[in-house]
């Protein structure tokens, strides 16, 4: 696979905070959805490396691994554990090496990763020699899968099955995910080498854009229609949330862009039963249209009033 820049890809310096990453893909993403761009092959193609660059960015152990290793990044751990074998044996065997290269501190490790994962050289194991053999255990590679979850979906816990590699794997998705949320099930991933532990699974769940409801945090925010009348005089109005719909009493006078709170309609904090944030409630009073000419003679008289 051709080395790919996550940095330029999100559109961040490699001194970016996470915060600025987060944002950065989100900007992104909304852009760049499948939902808003049907049948665009390209837009499909960029909205996978963009999830995965997030991927790694957004986890700042991936992220270290990557800004020591770049493309081999997933590598890294396999890399270090064989530099830390190898002066283990050099200690017991009073200098004896690895078979293929001595990758000492700040050489290039492009020949270790193409002896380990490239097909040639070494296999990363030790030589074999008069003082005695030994073989390294090196843990499977790690594997990265998406999840795409609706925001209802997100909000309740709920089983997930699907396959990796052949195997059918089975989750409990607790409510309160976000987008890009990355979760670990160890031992998922690939086999590892020579005996070694397999490697991990790295679920990260993908959330668009939700028509009705936005997002911060813990709390929702919406916005819901009324008419003038019911803007002046109150009255009621339905209001939908994740869990049905209610009915909020709309006081006499309200304004244009008021908003109210419902205390605990909001979504749920992640794996923390029964808590849930806010929703905000954000009135939008529409005007209406096709005034007879009675209705716009009692307009005059208010607004002479």
């Amino acid at each position: 696979m051709a080395y790919i820049d996550y940095y330029k890809i999100l559109g961040v310096d490699k001194s970016a905070k996470q915060d600025d990453i987060k944002k950065a893909y989100r900007k992104q993403a909304r852009k760049l959805h499948p939902d808003l761009n049907p049948d665009d092959k390209e837009a499909e193609k960029k909205f996978k490396e963009l999830n995965e660059a997030n991927e790694v960015l957004s986890n700042p152990e991936n992220r270290a691994k990557y800004d020591k290793y770049g493309e081999n990044w997933k590598h890294g751990e396999e890399y270090e554990k064989a530099q830390q074998q190898q002066r283990q044996y050099q200690q017991q065997n009073q200098g004896g090496g690895f078979s293929g290269a001595d990758f000492g501190e700040g050489e290039d490790f492009s020949d270790f990763f193409q002896s380990m994962f490239g097909g040639g050289g070494a296999a990363g194991g030790f030589s074999k020699n008069s003082r005695g053999s030994s073989s390294g255990k090196f843990k499977g590679q790690d594997v990265h899968a998406e999840l795409n979850l609706n925001l209802k979906d997100a909000a309740q816990t709920h089983p997930q099955t699907f396959e990796i590699n052949g195997k059918k794997v089975r989750i409990t998705i607790p409510a309160g995910v976000y987008d890009g949320q990355q979760i670990k099930l160890k031992g998922h991933g690939s086999p590892g080498f020579n005996g070694g532990p397999n490697g991990d699974l790295y679920i990260t769940f993908n959330i668009p854009v939700d028509p009705d409801f936005e997002r911060i945090g813990d709390d929702l925010k919406t916005k819901v229609s009324i008419d003038l009348y019911t803007a002046l005089l109150g009255g009621d109005v339905k209001v939908n949330t994740l869990d049905g719909s209610v009915n909020l009493k709309v006081k006499p006078e309200t304004q244009n862009g008021t908003t109210v709170r419902l205390k605990g309609k909001g979504f749920p904090v992640y794996k923390k039963e029964g808590q849930s944030g806010d929703l905000f409630v954000t009135y939008e009073v529409k005007l209406p249209t096709d005034l007879t000419d009675k209705q716009k003679e009692l307009f005059e008289q208010l607004k002479n009033s």
